[in-house]
């Protein structure tokens, strides 16, 4: 073999080893700036921050970190509203984006059918999806959606609680919906998460 031969294959093995871990796909978590401060909680002292740009920056909110309670709920013209709150109750900021993982339950805490389609515009307006700086304190908020009478009553029934996951997590937590909700099928819109208690439009 050559010189001039050796060495191109040489060039070339190194090439294959630094490119060896080409097939594997890498996730990472958009950075957040602390850039455009949103409305503040009720407890007017903290608030979640929405992000574009920026290094580094809080780690992933976990459902530990968060107190999930329930917001309200409306209804108008055949359709229902339920609001829900994730306030974050650890000692450090963390950040969030995107849909939490929902499971409709019935009054002694079974799994519902649950098929909920993720939307930013809903029957009760538009939202968006956007990354959140989540202050200690501080809350974030979604909302469901579903339809009265659209379908028939055989597949309808009344959810009286909700299990989350937030997007970053697989550990649950539950909450109650104090006077039920109807629904049909399990069939819901689901918000992404909202700065402080926006997503509920009541």
């Amino acid at each position: 073999m050559s010189v001039k031969t050796a060495t191109m294959a040489c060039l070339c093995a190194m090439l294959v080893a630094a490119c060896g871990g080409s097939g594997t796909t890498t996730t990472s978590v958009v950075p957040i700036s602390t850039s455009g401060t949103v409305p503040t909680t009720s407890a007017g002292s903290t608030t979640a921050t929405t992000s574009a740009n920026g290094g580094g920056g809080p780690p992933a909110c976990r459902t530990a970190d968060f107190a999930f309670g329930f917001l309200g709920q409306e209804g108008a013209t055949g359709h229902g509203e339920v609001g829900f709150a994730l306030r974050n109750t650890s000692g450090h900021e963390c950040h969030t984006y995107g849909y939490p993982g929902i499971l409709l339950l019935d009054r002694s805490g079974a799994a519902l059918p649950t098929r909920a389609t993720h939307t930013t515009i809903d029957f009760f307006g538009n939202t968006t999806e956007a990354e959140l700086v989540v202050a200690p304190g501080a809350s974030v908020s979604f909302r469901l959606g579903v339809s009265h009478g659209a379908a028939s009553a055989s597949g309808c029934t009344t959810a009286y609680g909700l299990q989350v996951i937030a997007p970053d997590d697989t550990v649950t937590a539950r909450t109650t919906i104090p006077q039920g909700i109807y629904e049909c099928g399990g069939r819901a819109t689901l918000s992404p998460l909202q700065a402080a208690d926006t997503a509920f439009t009541h």
